[in-house]
């Protein structure tokens, strides 16, 4: 009978997989993902988390809290150039899993840390080790999933980074309250150690260029990696390119590629700063690192202090805010479900140019709505807003993560993705540090100033040089929304390139 309830529990599993992803290794590719985006989601959001026992453990200000978060980005920022190289010509599971193991001994001796500097130096290496997620996952999404979905796929992958930072808000922050920051930092590095197993046991390395794509399953069917390779069938090479609908709309308007932008020769080779200069000469490409950049100085910055802003704004204790900021952060997640779905589903309907559009647009939401939740003295009134701008800001990235690929050589991912990361991570590096910079100049303090809520500690201006920070670093979030309109332009013309490109060089 236990057997006959196991097979019912795992045909069940499958039919939902298969509906929802489109089948079981699907699912279990996508969890991978979207786990090791959470994990530096989770180790960023943690700072921010136990920023006040670090205060007084290690007596330090907000600058400094800025200056640790800054630290490890602005690393990695630097470190993912040469992960990109490798990740366009090495085997890329191998680089994860290496990756994450090497994670999880720095995020233990950051737990040991006994004074600021110390942790500060941990933090360093950590960035240099977290390079390796973004170009990685970028190309593995590529080589997994046909362009007409990606848009959905991303949202589904961006969602560890929600669920991560989620995570290290409320269970490293409640872990922090209880027992000790050094605690919180020790678990991540043990959960760190089981996903790092579980990447280089169940995540399989696809062929280069969409060669191995994870086919859609129905029903109750076992799914594999198609490993067809060179001896793949020409309906097969017809059907995927009936799939990709944005190469399909791209042909019905007759939109001519940039001739002086067609690659000759595969450019798994090229050398590094020819790539670089390459990438760059994409202009949809170079508009929409400048729109990312932008939302994650925004997203970083908010993460960082979330928990001290709704502790003083509504007077609230430590672990009452953790609770709130984990239901606003609900809405990202709402967001990164909902927005490439929606633009996958309008170019469908013959609008190519959708996943900028709705990119731009959720840009602009985001700024609106955070704007009037930050000016709500009540949390009833302010909450839905901030959970509405919330889920905007989640919104952004799907479409605008699937519209990169679009536009690139799938020889070109990796780099291409870790030039967009050392440049958005730039931005991202120097947000905590510019958020507590601003503060300090709207009247909030260093150590002590913003205290937690219901404890004493706080003053009116530390509540109104927050709230005015946040409210000044929308400005960068509105330019994001401006920037698309550039993309909108130059979208179309630059996919037919690479789709031309492609074509030259197989």
């Amino acid at each position: 009978m236990a057997h006959n309830l196991h097979d019912w529990f795992r045909q069940d599993v499958e039919k939902k997989a298969a509906e929802i992803v489109g089948g079981l290794d699907r699912l279990k590719v996508l969890i991978l993902m979207a786990c090791v985006l959470g994990l530096d989601s989770a180790d960023k959001a943690t700072v921010g988390a136990v920023a006040l026992q670090l205060k007084h453990s290690l007596n330090i200000g907000n600058v400094d809290i800025g200056l640790l978060v800054t630290a490890s980005t602005g690393i990695s920022a630097v470190a993912t150039i040469p992960i990109g190289i490798m990740a366009d010509r090495f085997n890329r599971t191998y680089l994860l899993t290496a990756s994450i193991v090497l994670w999880s001994i720095t995020m233990a001796i950051s737990g040991a840390a006994n004074s600021f500097v110390m942790l500060l130096l941990t933090r360093l290496a950590l960035g240099a080790v977290l390079a390796t997620a973004t170009p990685v996952i970028s190309s593995l999404t590529g080589d997994y999933f046909r362009p007409g979905i990606r848009g959905q796929i991303w949202g589904y992958i961006l969602s560890g980074e929600l669920f991560g930072a989620g995570f290290g808000i409320l269970i490293s922050g409640e872990i922090a309250a209880l027992w000790s920051w050094r605690i919180s930092f020790w678990m991540l590095s043990i959960v760190s150690l089981a996903l790092a197993a579980a990447v280089g046991w169940w995540l399989p390395e696809p062929e280069r260029g969409g060669q191995s794509r994870l086919r859609p399953l129905k029903g109750n069917d076992s799914s594999q990696i198609d490993m067809q390779k060179n001896g793949e069938s020409s309906s097969l090479n017809k059907n995927r390119r009936k799939e990709n609908m944005v190469e399909q709309e791209v042909e019905k308007e007759h939109i001519p590629p940039d001739e002086s932008l067609i690659l000759q020769n595969n450019p798994a080779d090229m050398p590094f700063w020819r790539a670089v200069r390459y990438i760059l000469s994409i202009r949809t490409n170079v508009y929409l690192i400048i729109a990312s950049a932008c939302g994650y100085f925004f997203f970083t910055g908010l993460r960082t202090f979330a928990v001290v802003f709704l502790s003083n704004r509504f007077n609230l204790s430590q672990g009452n805010s953790i609770f709130i900021v984990v239901l606003i952060g609900l809405g990202a997640i709402l967001g990164v479900f909902t927005t490439g779905h929606v633009a996958d589903q309008l170019i469908e309907s013959g609008h190519i140019r959708a996943r900028i559009v709705v990119g731009a647009a959720a840009f602009l939401t985001t700024a609106a709505l955070f704007l009037t939740g930050f000016s709500m003295a009540s949390l009833w009134i302010a909450g839905p807003f901030l959970f509405l701008a919330s889920a905007a800001l989640g919104g952004t990235n799907p479409p605008l993560n699937a519209a990169r690929l679009d536009i690139m050589h799938s020889r070109l991912w990796g780099r291409a993705e870790s030039v967009r990361t050392t440049l958005r991570s730039s931005f991202e590096a120097i947000a905590p540090l510019v958020f507590g910079w601003i503060s300090t100049l709207f009247g909030g303090g260093q150590s002590g100033t913003f205290g937690q809520g219901g404890q004493g500690g706080i003053t009116n201006s530390s509540v109104i040089a927050l709230t005015h920070t946040f409210e000044v670093m929308l400005i960068p979030v509105v330019i994001a929304a401006i920037v698309l309109h550039w993309a909108w332009k130059t979208y179309a013309r630059d996919v037919s390139t690479a789709l031309a490109s492609e074509e030259a060089t197989k």
